[in-house]
């Protein structure tokens, strides 16, 4: 009997591991329909330049009088023959409308913020450094919650409206994406008007401006938008869809992205506003 335990105790444990965690793109995959929410093809601008194509989701609900604005400028082709005007290292893409001397654009309010009320927010379960961090509908936002306004944050591949010191001079003619480190500096500073859905990397790898901030020097720098579209002008093009951030679905790809698991050896245990990214899909 004894030789039999002593066996017993000899042999290796065989331990029953658990199953691996899924990471947030794993996640993503497997959330059911009813966690993602449609986007809207007039809400889509697809624009093409020669370094690729960027499609951008507009967010009229934060920012309703520069998103019609752009959405003018887009029917009337007033992007097509633009410019990429400015590419500014971890910072910003910029890009701007074909030049015309006759146009006379209407001042533009400050949309930088947008009163709460009409909106759920749901709240980051992370604390944030500048606000009250969290999401609304499929968007990273912030709020104010004395104030009651909230804001779309700029993130990584957020898209701004360009402008002069004045807080209404930016007419939609100007935009930039960031390709960076999110500014939230810049946050209820500039009107934030969207983020690009795909296509930002070869934009992102453009050569930097050797001017100030990033602007290059001269035409022959500057790179050339053939055509800008909105996609609901455009028969078949794909439609694309958000997760829904008030999701079970979003909440988990939460947890996985500030708890990563395999590769890290001291999982996070949080994440800022711009790591929580929302993901955005073709829909099947």
């Amino acid at each position: 009997m004894r030789a039999a335990l002593l066996a017993i105790a000899a042999a290796p444990l065989i331990m029953a591991q658990a199953p691996a965690a899924l990471t947030a793109d794993e996640i993503a995959a497997k959330a059911p329909a009813a966690h993602w929410l449609a986007i809207d093809p007039d809400d889509i601008m697809v624009m093409d330049s020669a370094a690729g194509r960027m499609v951008i989701q507009l967010a009229p609900s934060f920012a309703p009088a520069h998103v019609a604005a752009i959405k003018a400028l887009v029917r009337e082709g007033r992007f097509d023959g633009g410019r990429i005007v400015r590419v500014q290292d971890n910072y910003v893409v910029q890009w701007a409308a074909r030049p015309d001397p006759l146009w006379k654009p209407a001042p533009l309010p400050a949309e930088y913020e947008r009163p709460a009320a009409g909106l759920t927010f749901t709240p980051s379960p992370y604390a944030d450094t500048y606000a009250e961090a969290g999401f609304v509908g499929g968007w990273q936002a912030a709020r104010d919650s004395k104030a009651g306004t909230v804001w779309l944050a700029h993130c990584y591949a957020a898209v701004g409206v360009g402008r002069e010191n004045p807080p209404d001079t930016g007419d939609g003619s100007e935009l930039y994406t960031v390709i960076g480190h999110g500014p939230r500096h810049l946050d209820r500073n500039i009107a934030n008007v969207g983020r690009v859905l795909s296509g930002i990397e070869p934009h992102a790898a453009l050569p930097r401006g050797s001017e100030a901030i990033g602007f290059y020097k001269d035409e022959a720098a500057r790179v050339k938008i053939s055509r800008v579209r909105l996609a609901s002008q455009i028969a078949g093009f794909p439609r694309w869809q958000m997760m829904d951030t008030g999701s079970a679905s979003f909440a988990a790809v939460n947890t996985a992205r500030a708890n990563r698991t395999g590769f890290f050896v001291r999982p996070a245990g949080a994440a800022d506003l711009c790591t929580l990214k929302v993901p955005v899909r073709e829909a099947k």
